[in-house]
């Protein structure tokens, strides 16, 4: 998270903070103006230097004050970076076009079990009026919604029924609506568990991504790979990272029918896909890629997995208590090129 977890709990708390430049996935720009335009509306004194960055808060008391922020782009990460920021800062602040995303709220809402004021979040405008300090509370966390949607597609093109939980189904409604518009059923079973009631075929269908709560980005990849063995035509659009489509080459390799023209990619269903080789190029799709080996037929190799295990805790053995035929295996590197074998 850029100019992120670590630096703003240091900036409020200490008044000065020092930190290198985010990682993370090359799937596209991810610039930290946003973030450092907020704190320096809050009274930080932000440089950027040789891929650091450097933040310090002006005037004696060493404290943020508190400010109105409009945002160009609900960005998850800048909302999050500025209300923790805003938690301790003298007077009021309003951050305005702010992300809905169900992190955002759980955020706020871990704040508030420590003692911060916070109202507005899930909605565009968040207002946060500023305390002291906080106070330590324990907290239970919401469960990650891309990995239960990332287990409904592995069952869905697998052919299998499969049971998630726990999950908050409201914060999977997108990806619930574009599985049952393609044939699949999704059933609740109580209030935190989910049921996958694959089809023989699916259809195909269209699919733009969008913020919360549109259809997320982190499930492009997954629900393309689904697509690939859909009947049909299918659109895929991206607009939130402009480089999210690297994984169609490594799809196109096991034998799916797909062009790219700029953010959109046409997918033409095919009867089946063919083990092979691949490389993830980041995250999400080094999940997609563990979907179609599974589904393809023969093996696949993929290579890449530091991407995988940074967002997803032990899929692999997840995968192999319902059944899933996978191998982890290991290169000797020191680095990530320990490949993973599907079959199907």
């Amino acid at each position: 998270m850029p100019v992120s977890s670590l630096s703003v709990p240091l900036l409020a708390r200490l008044g000065v903070a020092r930190i290198p430049l985010p990682g993370g996935c090359a799937i596209g720009a991810r610039p930290v103006d946003l973030h450092v335009r907020g704190l320096q509306a809050m009274g930080a004194d932000v440089q950027i230097d040789h891929g650091m960055v450097y933040a310090n808060v002006r005037g004696s008391n060493k404290r943020l004050q508190g400010a109105k922020i409009y945002l160009d782009y609900p960005s998850v990460g800048a909302t999050e970076t500025l209300m923790m920021a805003a938690t301790l800062a003298e007077g009021e602040t309003i951050i305005e076009n702010a992300a809905q995303e169900p992190e955002v709220v759980d955020l706020a809402n871990f704040c508030r079990a420590m003692g911060a004021r916070i109202r507005g979040a899930g909605t565009n405008t968040i207002v946060i009026a500023g305390v002291p300090s906080l106070h330590t509370t324990d907290y239970g966390i919401i469960p990650d919604r891309v990995e239960a949607g990332t287990f409904l597609v592995a069952g869905a093109i697998t052919h299998s029924e499969i049971t998630v939980a726990p999950v908050i189904s409201d914060h999977l409604t997108a990806v619930i609506a574009k599985l049952q518009a393609i044939g699949a059923q999704v059933v609740p079973e109580g209030p935190n568990r989910l049921r996958l009631v694959p089809a023989y075929r699916y259809t195909a269908t269209d699919i733009e991504t969008l913020p919360y709560p549109g259809f997320p980005t982190d499930m492009q990849a997954q629900f393309m790979t689904l697509l690939t063995l859909s009947e049909g035509d299918s659109v895929i659009t991206e607009t939130v990272f402009e480089n999210r489509l690297r994984h169609v080459a490594e799809l196109t390799r096991m034998g799916a029918d797909i062009r790219v023209k700029g953010t959109h990619a046409i997918v033409r269903g095919v009867p089946l896909l063919s083990g092979a080789p691949v490389v993830a190029p980041d995250l999400r799709a080094s999940a997609a890629l563990v979907l179609a080996g599974l589904a393809a037929s023969g093996k696949t190799t993929i290579q890449g997995l530091h991407h995988l295990d940074r967002g997803y805790a032990n899929l692999d053995s997840k995968l192999l208590k319902l059944g899933a035929r996978l191998q982890r295996t290991y290169t000797g590197s020191e680095t990530d090129e320990d490949p993973v074998l599907a079959r199907k």
